[in-house]
């Protein structure tokens, strides 16, 4: 068996932070670096409020599953980093929303995170069968 492994990249995945790779292929395995509220377009946090960096990232977490050949209805664990626990009732709407059915597996550790942000999504994701 061939293993493919390296990253992705693509000029529809938002800008990168630092010196690592959005994505990564292992063999039919994706695994993701956390995906932040982050507009695009400004490189900031899209607003200072949860709900729409919270969205923001579910939609960056999208655009870079869909450039390495994947998506959402592939993630099989994500892992949420939350600047605060008071949010958890947001996120989990949001959650139902981007994950309508069959939901991955999911662990949500509070932390600090840099640049204002209050959201951080990193997520392991298959490759659909190709037959």
């Amino acid at each position: 068996m061939t293993i493919v492994y390296g990253p992705i990249e693509s000029d529809s995945m938002p800008p990168q932070l630092g010196p690592y790779s959005h994505v990564v292929r292992a063999g039919n395995l994706l695994f993701t670096a956390g995906q932040a509220g982050l507009d695009p377009a400004t490189n900031a946090p899209k607003g200072n409020d949860f709900e729409p960096q919270a969205r923001q990232a579910f939609e960056n977490l999208s655009a870079v599953l869909q450039a390495a050949g994947s998506g959402l209805q592939y993630v099989v664990k994500t892992t949420i980093f939350m600047a605060d626990a008071s949010n958890f009732a947001t996120l989990n709407q949001l959650f139902k929303e981007f994950f309508p059915a069959n939901p991955p597996a999911r662990s949500v550790p509070i932390v600090n995170l840099p640049r204002g942000l209050l959201i951080s999504i990193e997520a392991i994701a298959v490759l659909p069968d190709a037959g």
